[in-house]
């Protein structure tokens, strides 16, 4: 029987480079120990700080855009 780790990989197989390199980077810091907190790179913070930004200035997505959008970025 596959682990749950097993097949967390396998449906990563499955994604663009892109988003395999991702995974890849994610798994390389928790494996690394990197003090049980995930660092986000200079990337992720801004995406991060301008969402922030955004919901300040009320612009919200309802569920279904939100939906949308997330099923854009894992396919």
């Amino acid at each position: 029987m596959m682990t749950v780790l097993e097949q967390a990989i396998e449906r990563v197989k499955g994604l663009p480079a892109e988003r395999q390199e991702y995974a890849a980077e994610v798994l390389e810091q928790i494996a690394a120990g990197a003090g049980g907190v995930y660092v986000l790179s200079d990337e992720e913070r801004a995406a991060v700080e301008e969402g922030l930004a955004q919901a300040k200035r009320g612009e919200l997505l309802d569920e279904h855009e939100v939906d949308a959008k997330l099923r854009r970025a894992w396919n």
